[in-house]
């Protein structure tokens, strides 16, 4: 058996398709229009001399609301298409996510178990897909998410069938 790979110095070498900005900023616009209705709904249905709070919240409804939608919409999915990186290697799959809080995942071809593509509602839309690697480890499925439909099963079954030269080998 031989040792695991060790980490790679450098980040990842590929970044997630473009359309990936698309499919988040109409995620955003949904979340935004929910967040708007609620408000509204507020706004509409709460009498305005309910108390002394309901005049703070009803300016404060409407900025919150703007101000979610200008960082949801204009800056979260450019900065997201920035940090998210992926590679796979000879030995091993590499990610690179989170905008803010930073994950990097290092999957040894070896201890692959399945692989898997998967295509959301949205992603359909914008012609994405999911490779979802699973292992044996606690940490479960590393997903490669948003890649276009053709890179994602060209990567998925490179990983399949490498993987499985692997179990070969070891037995």
């Amino acid at each position: 058996m031989s040792a695991p790979p060790p980490a790679p110095v450098r980040e990842p070498a590929w970044s997630l398709s473009r359309a990936a900005i698309g499919l988040w900023v109409t995620q955003a616009v949904l979340g935004t229009v929910v967040y708007g209705a609620i408000v509204a709904a507020a706004i509409v249905f709460v009498p305005a001399d309910a108390g002394w709070a309901v005049p703070l919240l009803r300016w404060l409804g409407p900025a919150f609301v703007l101000g979610y939608a200008v960082v949801a919409i204009a800056i979260r999915p450019r900065l997201r298409y920035r940090v998210h990186r992926w590679e796979v290697t000879a030995e091993a799959v590499y990610t690179l996510t989170g905008w803010l809080t930073r994950t990097w995942t290092l999957v040894p071809i070896s201890r692959i178990q399945t692989v898997d593509v998967n295509r959301g509602v949205f992603q359909q839309l914008f012609g994405l897909a999911t490779v979802a690697v699973l292992t044996a480890s606690s940490q479960g499925t590393v997903r490669v998410p948003h890649l276009e439909v053709d890179v994602a099963r060209r990567v998925a079954e490179d990983l399949a069938r490498r993987a499985e030269l692997v179990r070969d080998e070891a037995t």
